[in-house]
């Protein structure tokens, strides 16, 4: 019976996987190619065992991997750094948000006028402008009010006109690029169908070939064990066997 495992010499049948190599080096690079074919291999949602495995060599591969997620905006250009040479507010701002401290609290104490001690005459004057304050303040909230009343709803419509025109083009944006994901995976997926039709016939010609290679080599190793028995016999009857030219045996 022909054995179809590797022999002594390292022969590799064609129906054998190749040699177990190294391991997988790393995360992969552009000079390499990802065999798949979502579209027509089917083995992975149609089988528990294989989707199982498949998964588990994903996780492995991403466990494995020197690139984390961390990592992924490398590539992207870096930000502008912001200036704000001529804006010492906001710089002071940026600073403390990016030190993560708290904001600074609003002192309102100094709008707040209460009653003074009656022979407090200092008091009574920090009172008095405290007063003065809260008054002008108040009128300033009033202006605000009447220009807001006269004004601000004309300014609202133009706001919301700027926003539905910037809506507008990003919606037509994301339709555009959505259009162009369609076109790219029904592409992908005409071509892997049909494709489909000739990795399956030269599947199953590999396979044919295959089979026909180990017939082959298992009727190549009956002979030879056949030839090697005849020898065996003809040395046990004291015949001296001899090949000639044509591949027949001369017996003496």
């Amino acid at each position: 019976m022909a054995n179809t495992t590797s022999t002594a010499s390292n022969e590799i049948l064609m129906l054998e996987a190749p040699p177990q190599g190294p391991s997988w080096p790393g995360p992969l690079t552009n000079a390499e190619i990802i065999d798949a074919l979502p579209y027509i291999d089917e083995d992975y949602y149609a089988s528990a065992a294989v989707k199982r495995e498949v998964d588990l060599m994903v996780e492995e591969e991403l466990r494995r991997s020197a690139k984390k997620p961390a990592d992924f905006l490398k590539d992207l250009p870096p930000l502008a750094k912001p200036n704000f040479k001529n804006n010492p507010v906001l710089a002071r701002e940026y600073d403390r948000v990016r030190a993560s401290k708290p904001p600074v609290v609003l002192d309102f104490s100094r709008d707040k006028a209460e009653m003074p001690k009656r022979t407090d005459e200092a008091a009574w004057r920090q009172a008095l402008q405290k007063a003065q304050c809260f008054s002008q303040h108040n009128v300033i909230r009033l202006e605000n009010l009447e220009l807001m009343d006269k004004y601000g709803p004309d300014a609202w419509i133009q706001y919301n006109n700027v926003l539905q025109s910037l809506l507008s083009r990003l919606q037509k944006l994301t339709h555009e690029r959505s259009q162009m994901i369609g076109t790219v995976n029904r592409e992908r997926k005409e071509h892997q169908q049909n494709t489909a039709y000739e990795l399956n016939a030269l599947s199953a010609q590999w396979k044919e070939l295959s089979l026909k290679n180990i017939e082959i080599q298992a009727a190549c190793a009956k002979i030879e064990n056949y030839i090697d028995e005849l020898k065996k016999e003809a040395a046990e009857r004291g015949w001296d066997v001899k090949p000639m030219e044509n591949g027949l045996l001369n017996s003496e």
